[in-house]
C-alpha cells in the first residue's frame, strides 16, 4: 500500500496527460510525459544508447537514384525566374565525383506565383562517407512569399493565444508550404512572439527565425531583449547560430549547447533554417546527421546563417500543396511518422506557414 501511495501522482499525472487531446502516438506521447515531469536525463540516456547503436556504417552500396520531389521546370519558367529581381539559385554543387540524375538541381513545387516558381526542392547525397544518406532541402523566395509561424496544442507552453494549432481555413488558399518548429521550450528556453505578443520570453545570444512586418525574413543572433518590437511580425528561437557569415560556428564542438537529448554529435534526424545572401529561406532535413554535418548541408545549399531546428525521426516535416481541384498536400521529407495532412488539423507542435505574399505590411493570420 505504501508503493501504490507513492506512485498515486505519477500515475495519476500520466493517466491525465495520455488522456488530453494530441495529435501524437500513445509511446511518443509518454516519453514527452517523461521529459516534461523531470526524466529528461533518463530519456537522454536511452537515446544516446538506442541511436549510438543504430549509427549509419560508413561505405556500403550506392545509390542508383534519388527521391523524386517537385516537377521539372519548362525552359520557359526558368527564363521567366532568371528575369526576375532574384534568380533561381544555382545547382547545388554535388559532394560526389558522380552526381545522380538530378543532383543539386532545383525543382520547382506548388503553385506558380506571377507566372515565377516561389518554391522549390532538391535532394542530394551529402557525405562521401555515407553514401546512402539523402538531404532534402528547400528553398522559398523572399519576394513573392510571407511565412507565418503558428502555436501547437502544447508549444509554446505559455502562448497567450493559441488560435486553431493549424492552418486557418481562410488562409489555405495561398497556402504554399509548412514546415516543423524548432526545439521545445523546456530544451532550451527557446523564446518566440507573435503580432507582437511574447509567447515565451526573447533569450539574448539565441538564433532567431524573425519576420519583419515589410516581408523580410531573416535569422540573427537576438540580443533585443525578451519582448520583440513593434516591426516584428513572429520571432521564433532555437539554440545559438550554427553557420555564421557563411562559415560553420566554432560552436559547433560545444556538446552543450546542442539540445539536452542528443548533444551536437548523435547521428539522427535533423533540420534546419538558413538565409541565403540574397535573403531567401532555406529549410534542410536529413537523416543519420550531427549538428556538423546538417550545417555542411545548409552551407552547400546557399545558407549564409543558419539555425538548427527540432530533431529526432518524429518531427522533421516539410510538406508542399498544389491547388488543382481543392488543397492538396505532398510530404517532400519522407517521415512515415507525420501524414501529409500535419498542420491541416491541429498539432501539439509549433510550426511555420509559407503563403503566397498579398500587398500591404505582414502580420500572422489566425483565421
Amino acid at each position: 500500500m505504501g508503493l501504490l501511495a507513492l506512485l498515486s501522482p505519477v500515475i495519476y499525472s500520466y493517466a491525465a496527460t495520455m488522456l488530453q487531446p494530441s495529435s501524437l502516438p500513445l509511446g511518443v506521447r509518454s516519453v514527452e510525459w517523461l521529459r516534461n515531469n523531470h526524466g529528461n536525463w533518463l530519456v537522454d540516456e536511452v537515446e544516446h544508447v538506442y541511436y549510438s547503436s543504430k549509427a549509419p556504417r560508413k561505405g556500403g552500396a550506392q545509390l542508383k537514384a534519388l527521391p523524386a520531389i517537385g516537377l521539372a521546370a519548362s525552359m520557359r519558367v526558368r527564363r521567366a525566374a532568371n528575369a526576375a529581381a532574384t534568380a533561381w539559385p544555382p545547382r547545388i554543387e554535388p559532394v560526389f565525383a558522380r552526381p545522380l540524375p538530378g543532383e543539386g538541381v532545383w525543382k520547382r513545387t506548388g503553385p506558380l506565383v506571377d507566372r515565377r516558381p516561389s518554391v522549390l526542392v532538391a535532394t542530394f547525397r551529402s557525405e562521401l562517407a555515407y553514401p546512402r544518406i539523402v538531404a532534402y532541402v528547400a528553398w522559398f523566395n523572399h519576394e513573392r512569399t510571407a511565412l507565418s509561424f503558428y502555436p501547437g496544442r502544447y508549444e509554446p507552453p505559455n502562448a497567450p493565444v493559441r488560435g486553431p494549432m493549424s492552418v486557418p481555413y481562410g488562409e489555405r488558399w495561398r497556402l504554399l508550404a509548412t514546415f516543423n518548429g524548432g526545439f521545445t521550450f523546456i530544451d532550451g528556453h527557446n523564446g518566440s512572439s507573435i503580432n507582437g505578443l511574447t509567447y515565451e520570453p526573447l533569450k539574448d545570444g539565441l538564433a532567431t527565425l524573425i519576420g519583419y512586418r515589410d516581408g523580410r525574413v531573416d535569422i540573427e543572433t537576438w540580443n533585443g531583449g525578451p519582448d520583440a518590437g513593434p516591426n516584428v511580425a513572429f520571432a521564433r528561437q532555437s539554440l545559438p547560430l550554427i553557420i555564421r557569415d557563411g562559415r560553420l560556428s566554432p560552436a559547433l564542438n560545444d556538446s552543450s549547447q546542442w539540445g539536452f537529448t542528443l548533444g551536437n554529435a548523435v547521428r539522427v534526424w535533423r533540420t534546419g533554417v538558413g538565409i541565403d545572401r540574397r535573403g531567401n529561406l532555406i529549410y534542410a532535413a536529413a537523416n543519420d546527421q550531427t549538428v556538423i554535418t546538417l550545417a555542411r548541408i545548409l552551407q552547400r545549399a546557399g545558407a549564409v546563417r543558419a539555425m538548427q531546428f527540432d530533431i529526432n525521426p518524429e518531427w522533421p516535416t516539410l510538406i508542399t500543396y498544389s491547388h488543382h481541384r481543392g488543397l492538396v498536400p505532398s510530404k517532400v521529407v519522407p517521415n512515415v511518422q507525420q501524414p501529409a495532412t500535419r498542420y491541416l488539423v491541429p498539432d501539439d507542435r509549433d510550426f511555420v506557414a509559407v503563403y503566397r505574399r498579398l500587398p500591404g505590411p505582414v502580420t500572422v493570420p489566425f483565421k
